[in-house]
Order: C-alpha cells, then sequence, then structure tokens
C-alpha cells in the first residue's frame, strides 16, 4: 500500500507539474500576443498621425488606390477609378467624374464642338497637381481664350500603360465620340503589367504597406538593374511590353480611321535627368512607330530640357511633373492642336521651352 500511495503521489506531482506547465505557456504565449498587437497598433497609430503631412508618396499612391480605384471586370484593365468619387492625396483634390474621368461632368453628346480626349497614366491624371492647373485645363483655357469652341477631358488613370488605356477607350470611353484623341505616352507605357490587386492587410494597414515598400527596395537594391538597363530591355523588339504596345496603338489608329478621328502622340521624358537625357533613342522609335501608324508625333522633350527635379518634380521623392510643368506641356501642345484640320498633319516637334 505505500508503495502504490508514493506511486500516486508521484503521479499528481507529474500531472501537477504538467499542467501548470501548459497554464504557464499559454499564458506567456498570450502576453506575447497582446504584446505585439499592441505594439502594432501602436505603431499604425503613429504612421497615420505621421503621414498624415500627406508628403509620403508612397502612402499617398497607396491611398490613391483605396479611395478612387476599384477592381475592374475586364482583365486586361486591372483597376478603373471609381465613377463620381473625390479625394484630396498629396494636398491635392482630385474629383473623377461619371465616366471615370478627371474633372466635372461631361455630357454624351457634344453637340458641335470639337472634343479632344486625353490617354494615358498618372502623369496625365495630374497626380500632384490642382485640376486647374493640369495640362488639359491648361488647354481647355487656352482654347477659350482664342475664341475656340473646344473641350478637353482628362482620361489619365495612374498604373496604366498603353494597352490599358486603348483598352478602356475601346470599351468605355468611345462613346464619348473625340474629335480628336492624344495618347500622352510616358516613356514606361511599353511595360507589361499584371492585374495585382493586393491583399487584405496591404489595402488597409499603412504599417504592412510600409514594411513591404522597404522590404521591395532592400530586396531590390543588391543587383537592381539601373533605369537605363532597364528602359533597354522593355525597348527591345521581341519584349512583351513592347510587343503589346505598339500593337494597342495599331488598334486604336483603326478606330480612328473608322470614325475619322485626329490621332497625336504626346511623347513624354522620364523626368530624373532632363540635362543629360538618356532616352532619345526612345523618343526616335516612339516618332517612327507614331508615323507609321498615322499619328502626329509631339516631341515634350524640348519643353522640359535641361529642368532639374527641384524646378518640376510635384514633391521631393515624387517624379511627377508638377504645375510648372504641365504648364510647359500645354504651351508645347496648344500649337499643334490649334491648327489642326483634316486627317493628322506630319509629325511636328514640340515649341523648345519657353523661358521661366
Amino acid at each position: 500500500m505505500g508503495r502504490l500511495s508514493a506511486c500516486r503521489d508521484a503521479g499528481a506531482r507529474f500531472f501537477g507539474w504538467g499542467f501548470a506547465g501548459v497554464k504557464s505557456t499559454v499564458l506567456s504565449s498570450l502576453v506575447v500576443v497582446l504584446s505585439v498587437a499592441v505594439s502594432v497598433g501602436i505603431a499604425e497609430g503613429v504612421l497615420r498621425v505621421k503621414n498624415s503631412s500627406m508628403q509620403n508618396y508612397d502612402i499617398e499612391m497607396w491611398r490613391y488606390a483605396k479611395e478612387l480605384k476599384r477592381p475592374s471586370d475586364d482583365p486586361v484593365l486591372g483597376h478603373e477609378h471609381i465613377p463620381a468619387a473625390r479625394a484630396t492625396l498629396q494636398s491635392t483634390d482630385i474629383r473623377i467624374n461619371e465616366w471615370g474621368l478627371r474633372g466635372g461632368p461631361v455630357e454624351t453628346d457634344r453637340g458641335a464642338r470639337r472634343r479632344i480626349l486625353f490617354l494615358g497614366s498618372s502623369v496625365t491624371l495630374g497626380w500632384g497637381v490642382a485640376e486647374e492647373e493640369t495640362m488639359t485645363a491648361r488647354l481647355d483655357a487656352m482654347f477659350r481664350a482664342a475664341g475656340e469652341e473646344v473641350e478637353v477631358l482628362n482620361a489619365g488613370i495612374g498604373n496604366y500603360n498603353t494597352v490599358r488605356y486603348v483598352e478602356r477607350f475601346l470599351t468605355r470611353l468611345a462613346p464619348l465620340a473625340p474629335t480628336d484623341i492624344v495618347v500622352h505616352y510616358f516613356v514606361n507605357d511599353a511595360e507589361a503589367l499584371e492585374a495585382g490587386g493586393g491583399n487584405a492587410l496591404l489595402r488597409h494597414s499603412e504599417l504592412a504597406v510600409t514594411l513591404w515598400i522597404v522590404a521591395q527596395r532592400f530586396l531590390g537594391a543588391a543587383g537592381q538593374a539601373t533605369l537605363e538597363e532597364h528602359y533597354r530591355a522593355v525597348y527591345q523588339p521581341d519584349a512583351p511590353g513592347f510587343v503589346a504596345m505598339k500593337a494597342a496603338l495599331a488598334r486604336l489608329a483603326a478606330h480612328a480611321r473608322a470614325q475619322g478621328v485626329r490621332l497625336y502622340l504626346a511623347m513624354t521624358p522620364d523626368v530624373h535627368d532632363l540635362v543629360d537625357y538618356p532616352f532619345e533613342a526612345i523618343h526616335a522609335e516612339m516618332a517612327t512607330i507614331a508615323r507609321d501608324l498615322g499619328y502626329t508625333y509631339v516631341d515634350l522633350l524640348p519643353a522640359m530640357r535641361n529642368l532639374t527635379p527641384q524646378e518640376l518634380w510635384s514633391m521631393p521623392g515624387d517624379p511627377h511633373p508638377n504645375a510648372r510643368g504641365h504648364r510647359l506641356m500645354a504651351e508645347a501642345l496648344f500649337p499643334v492642336l490649334s491648327r489642326a484640320a483634316g486627317p493628322p498633319a506630319a509629325a511636328l516637334p514640340a515649341p523648345s521651352r519657353p523661358g521661366g
């Protein structure tokens, strides 16, 4: 009996220690989880307060995708603007009308007016630029001042390439029946883009987005191709994005011929280095493509050459043209657009950049 009692006592002590150990482990785990959750919550709150200044370019672009964009049912587009949406991003008010264009309401019936539609990405949209100072709004005002009845519309959407904005026009915007279409082409518009969409955490957490951006930059820092190398690869004749870009421009040209629409391709330079500009060969390539397809080609590089990032960028860290850049682009395009009559004329260079 004594031996049996001793075994029972030993078993009780063993299971008691086991339960106590499990309890201690569970409590320790809960403390760790709660501590991490509180720390994450504090970090998220601190970031949101810090970023409320709207001076963090990456976070403002994230907010743009969250507040003004929605997934598209067209897999080619990936995303579209939310109709009739509005948001203040990077301290700039952006309103989207019922067509998904930047600006106020637009009637389907243009009447006898000439209607010029700009297709492009965030540069066309006028990221970081007040609506009335964008290239399209300035052109609209310049035509009015000249006594010409012309309406200029802005169909720019961030993170679009040529394939996307041509697809969007043909499937969404063709009922606007523009008399003129300007492809406001940026040097990265030949890049191939995936639909993307992210995940719930990245859509709702500034901390998650910040960590993801830091990780992407850290992982890409070693061995990352220079901008010149990147574009050299993008513009290889057999590069998928380059081939798709040319096919999209050809689709738009076929539509324009069938509908009697004047076509222009305004070649917008990369603004990282406009003093020793490294991409003139790409401009020459696009001039040839545009001419072959019947576009009037306008090179915007002369209008902005030699400007520094401090003079031209929307804000430090944001390589989008500011209000000055949009004014220069409008001034370069106006003479070409205002003298248009009949089918597109021969390719025309933009005037040199005005002083000041």
